[in-house]
């Protein structure tokens, strides 16, 4: 019997994320594949469900939602930060990303998108956040047994 890919499938795969308008943002269709393992924040939810149930040697290219993808904008996520908070050496620029320490310890990125003279504004959404995207993936393999047993 093939294996199909469940909520505990470690899983390797070739996948491209591109927009509607067919400009590619991420692949590794040349390069090396990856292996994820379902359930694991290795994906979007949306992805996870996209290939679910899927076999080995399966393609399959699917339109993914804002919601199925990377999220809506929120715009509570957008915050001013004084200009005095950067070093020198690292000036901010509109476009420009940087990493961001949470309250809790984690990095978060953040990219400028205005800027003052005392003041620069920083979005914490996801690049991708608010657009439909085009999700392809090849699955290569399929691993069901490697789930511990309680």
């Amino acid at each position: 019997m093939t294996e199909q890919i469940n909520m505990h499938s470690l899983v390797l795969i070739n996948y491209s994320i591109a927009l509607t308008n067919g400009t590619v943002i991420e692949s590794n269709f040349d390069d090396e594949a990856l292996q994820i393992t379902m359930g694991g924040d290795d994906i979007t939810e949306g992805m996870e469900l996209a290939i679910f149930g899927l076999e080995e040697a399966d393609k399959q290219t699917l339109t993914l939602t804002p919601e199925q993808g990377f999220g809506l904008r929120d715009e509570d996520n957008i915050h001013d930060m004084p200009l005095s908070d950067f070093p020198d050496e690292l000036a901010p620029e509109i476009g420009l990303s940087y990493s961001f320490e949470s309250p809790q310890g984690d990095d978060i990125p953040g990219t400028v998108t205005k800027l003052s003279d005392d003041s620069v504004e920083i979005d914490f959404n996801h690049p991708l956040a608010g657009q439909e995207i085009v999700f392809s993936v090849e699955i290569l393999g399929i691993n069901n047994s490697h789930a511990e047993v309680e």
